[in-house]
């Protein structure tokens, strides 16, 4: 019998019944409503924890006359415990049914323009190929905390700094100018970036450099102060304004892709582009074990990037979002 099988017939009912209690009072606080969860005496899951916390030799739970709280130790327990309960369900599901068959709520948070624009027209097809999913998205600007919040995934724009996460590159991030070309007509088209400075730069005040401009063309780096009509966080709301011939818009290439494509809009200074792009990350927290639902989504968004992202492959016929 090899080490692993030898704990995993350590495991007897008595000490699954232990951890079991302790999931419970972590979900739902009190011992009487773990109890009720497990068709349990509050008396019974009392008794279950304590003897868990003997076996231990650490505190594991406060308790006080209303509620009862979990300890730090007994918060890293519960974790551990959930997340290993979770492999061995999609291990069983693995073993037992096809990848159709997959099951179980799957939490994502896309980038909001990105995530609208581009990956929720194509999130009905990974739905089709799982249908007994349930999948929840959140469209936000904001980077929500994927192990707090209890994400199973994330697509983040930019530069990484979170260790907590596991991080796949998708594709390489690329900030670029455009505007209208009613707006290059009355105003004039910049051949060098300091010449931005007489324009009507549309920008976002989220931008680490803001208000400086870094751009470069591989070889030589500038900086120009953007300034304009329109400041916004809202990368919809300034596209709108570049289309109306407002003035030049520096954002990401693929807000800006199908108006390119169109001729709504033109590229500016085509040779130069941000110096500080970052990447398109797939994130997700870091585990050892991920639910099989989450792989399911890390393949087909991997795939879905393979051939370069969705705004690389389309052309002038191309619809407007």
């Amino acid at each position: 019998m090899s080490h692993m099988d030898q704990r995993m017939t350590d495991l007897d009912s008595n000490r699954i019944d232990e951890l079991a209690a302790l999931l419970a009072v972590a979900r739902e606080g009190t011992f009487v409503a773990a109890g009720r969860s497990l068709q349990r005496h509050a008396t019974i899951i009392s008794r279950r924890i304590a003897a868990l916390e003997s076996r231990l030799g650490v505190r594991l739970i406060e308790r006080t006359t209303r509620r009862v709280r979990l300890t730090e130790a007994g918060e890293r327990l519960a974790a551990r415990v959930r997340s290993a309960t979770e492999a061995i369900l999609d291990a069983e599901l693995e073993a037992s049914a096809n990848a159709a068959d997959l099951r179980g709520r799957l939490r994502l948070a896309f980038p909001a323009a990105l995530g609208r624009q581009w990956l929720a027209p194509l999130l009905p097809a990974f739905l089709a190929r799982y249908p007994a999913l349930m999948v929840e998205v959140e469209y936000s600007e904001r980077y929500v905390d994927l192990v707090a919040d209890g994400y199973d995934a994330a697509v983040r724009v930019g530069v990484l700094g979170d260790s907590r996460l596991m991080a796949r590159k998708l594709c390489q991030h690329r900030r670029v100018l455009g505007a209208s070309p009613a707006y290059l007509e009355r105003r004039g088209v910049p051949v060098e970036p300091r010449e931005l400075a007489s324009h009507n730069c549309l920008a976002f005040p989220a931008f680490a450099s803001f208000p400086e401009w870094r751009l470069s063309d591989g070889e030589r780096t500038e900086t120009v102060i953007a300034q304009g009509s329109l400041l916004s966080n809202d990368s919809l709301a300034l596209l709108d304004a570049a289309r109306q011939g407002i003035g030049i818009l520096g954002a990401g290439e693929w807000l800006m892709a199908r108006d390119f494509a169109q001729g709504t809009l033109v590229p500016v200074l085509p040779a130069w582009s941000f110096d500080a792009a970052g990447g398109i990350y797939l994130v997700r927290p870091s585990a050892q074990f991920a639910p099989a639902r989450t792989e399911a989504f890390i393949d087909w968004i991997v795939e879905l990037f393979h051939d370069g992202p969705p705004w690389s492959r389309i052309g002038p016929s191309s619809t407007a979002a």
